[in-house]
């Protein structure tokens, strides 16, 4: 794959310092354009630089874009790993079907991946917790006004050395049930990785943090009576002993982390559902003592303890605040799997080579 050489590399964080999410960017990208007449072409390597866009350009007006999260791990042997990219690229498959955006090659952009990691092996930071995030995104690039999907879009993907999701790390977060805005309706994007469901979710996001809580727990746009997600997670409660999670109906995001903590938990036995679990069943659980735990699942966070939901202006705590077991037996295995300390029964770990 063609790669163009930057002339000045970036200064990288020191081995120290904190990094936050999303806030330091690599020296190089990976790019791929289309065009109605030639397709998926020019995939190369370049330098990570701003680029002009004529102020007309669709993705500005008409939001048709989507993204994917995904992280590469420094493995104790040197190598890197990317955790279950397959998933990621068939889940920004469907998102671009769902969006009108035409399929790419999955072989063309795991490659431009492989390299450039390759390339930008040095950013990975090395400190417990830490990781590269991986950012493939697709956008509209026709210069044009009116509601049409785009017949030009730009493939990119950037890379960002992270450390925790959430400043406070594997403390328990603290969530708002929002009960007037929503995030995605049945029959609506939900289940696509796209810009808009993102935009949708700020207003409330911004409200629940204003009230000092970390994120917003959403309800079905129906009924205002099932839970669905929170705005970077999926969620999980273990309820009397049943591990649930809300079904994909449509309006969640089906969460790569989502699915691999299902499988773990079972092989190891744990009775686990799929299915609409509503907020009055969470609140009883936690007013009768069976809401033993609840955490969010995701690619950012990875795992999340919850330690306070609040609901119609009362706050449930949750396992008196603190991780619980079952909690804690994921994030291990997970991360474990990712760091390459656990042994990967799955084959999830993809080595870079």
């Amino acid at each position: 794959m063609e790669i163009i050489e930057r002339k000045t590399l970036k200064e990288k964080p020191a081995e120290n310092e904190p990094l936050g999410f999303g806030r330091y960017f690599t020296d190089y990208m990976f790019t791929m354009k289309y065009t109605a007449e030639k397709g998926w072409h020019d995939a190369k390597i370049e330098p990570n630089e701003p680029k002009p866009f004529d102020l007309a350009t669709s993705i500005f007006h008409y939001a048709q874009g989507i993204f994917e999260g995904m992280k590469a791990f420094l493995q104790p042997n040197g190598d890197v790993a990317v955790f279950r990219p397959e998933e990621n690229w068939a889940r920004m498959n469907r998102s671009a079907e769902r969006m009108c955006i035409p399929q790419f090659p999955v072989e063309v952009v795991q490659e431009g991946l492989e390299d450039l990691l390759k390339l930008e092996k040095d950013w990975i930071p090395k400190r417990a917790g830490t990781a590269l995030y991986i950012r493939p995104t697709i956008v509209a690039t026709r210069v044009m006004l009116g509601v049409h999907a785009s017949t030009e879009y730009l493939f990119f993907i950037i890379l960002s050395p992270v450390g925790s999701y959430y400043t406070h790390g594997l403390e328990p977060t603290r969530l708002l049930v929002e009960d007037y805005y929503v995030r995605s309706s049945l029959g609506g994007t939900g289940e696509a990785k796209c810009l808009g469901n993102y935009a949708a979710s700020m207003k409330a996001g911004e409200l629940a943090e204003e009230k000092g809580f970390d994120q917003v727990l959403w309800l079905d746009a129906n009924e205002k009576k099932y839970v669905e997600e929170v705005g970077s997670m999926n969620m999980f409660f273990v309820l009397d002993g049943e591990v649930i999670t809300p079904s994909l109906v449509g309006s969640i995001l089906p969460g790569i982390t989502r699915k691999s903590c299902l499988q773990i938990l079972r092989d190891k036995g744990y009775r686990v559902s799929e299915r609409r679990i509503s907020i009055d069943e969470v609140i009883e659980g936690a007013e009768n003592g069976t809401l033993e735990e609840a955490f969010g699942t995701g690619t950012a966070a990875v795992i999340s303890p919850v330690g306070l939901i609040r609901y119609r202006d009362k706050d449930y705590t949750i396992n008196g605040g603190k991780m619980g077991s079952v909690t804690k037996m994921l994030y291990d295995t997970i991360t474990g799997i990712q760091n390459g300390t656990f042994p990967d029964e799955y084959g999830w770990r993809k080595i870079i080579r």
